[in-house]
C-alpha cells in the first residue's frame, strides 16, 4: 500500500495539534531538552524502540541534553506522510512535557 504525501494544509492544521513539533522543509522536526545527558539518553533509547515497533525511523541527535528528531518518509518520495505524525505522537506520549522547541 501507498503512502501518500500530505497537503501543506493537512501537516498545517496536523501541526497544531502537536505543540512544538516544527516543518522544516520536507521534513517535521521536534527538540527536547531534558534535565541531564542520561536522560537525553534514555529518550533516544525508547524513540529508537518506538521507530523499531513502526518500522519507521527519523535522524536523530543526541546532544549533552537535548535530543532533537528530524523525519520524513522516504518511501514516498523524502515528503511528510501521516506515518511521519504517527511517529511524532508516539514520541510525544513518552516525552517529557518541557520539552523546547
Amino acid at each position: 500500500m501507498a503512502v501518500e504525501p500530505l497537503s501543506h494544509k493537512e501537516i498545517e492544521d496536523r501541526l497544531a495539534e502537536l505543540p512544538g513539533w516544527s516543518l522544516e522543509g520536507d521534513r517535521l522536526t521536534r527538540s527536547y531538552r531534558l534535565r541531564s545527558h542520561v536522560a537525553a539518553t534514555a529518550l533516544v533509547v525508547h524513540i529508537a524502540a518506538i521507530q523499531d515497533e513502526l518500522d519507521h525511523h527519523s535522524d536523530l541527535t543526541l546532544g549533552y541534553n537535548t535530543v532533537h528528531l528530524s523525519v520524513n518518509t522516504h518511501s514516498a518520495g523524502g515528503v511528510v506522510t501521516e506515518k511521519d505524525f504517527g511517529l511524532a505522537r508516539r514520541v510525544e506520549d513518552i516525552a517529557p512535557g518541557h520539552g523546547t522547541h
